[in-house]
């Protein structure tokens, strides 16, 4: 699931000012040169679901992990996983973990307005 019309997608800022931001909110990050994915993990423990909340960003200029590199915020996504066989993206999700996200994506939005370049 996309979480179009964010106003995170399109948003440039320093690599370093956007890991800040993101670990205070409790995502964990995975990248290689060009590319990084913030992710949040839920689970649901009534239903024992995990959901991988995933913000990405491309690099503009600079390689990641230098911390004056820039990256360019993309569309965040949702999706759920399943053992063994990975994480599927095209499907319904609890309206819970929807909200959640949302509320994920308000708390660090304003932060990382204020870091953009």
């Amino acid at each position: 699931m996309k979480f179009e019309e964010t106003g995170l997608e399109g948003i440039v800022i320093e690599y370093q000012a956007l890991e800040e931001i993101m670990q205070a909110a409790g995502f964990a990050d995975q990248y290689d040169y060009e590319r990084i994915t913030f992710d949040y993990k839920i689970i649901d423990q009534v239903f024992d679901h995990v959901y991988y909340f995933r913000v990405p960003a491309h690099v503009v200029e600079g390689e990641i992990p230098s911390p004056h590199s820039t990256v360019r915020m993309m569309v965040p996504y949702l999706g759920k996983h399943y053992y063994p066989h990975g994480v599927e993206y095209d499907e319904e999700f609890p309206k819970q973990i929807v909200d959640k996200c949302k509320k994920k994506i308000e708390s660090v939005l304003e932060k990382i307005r204020n870091e953009a370049i």
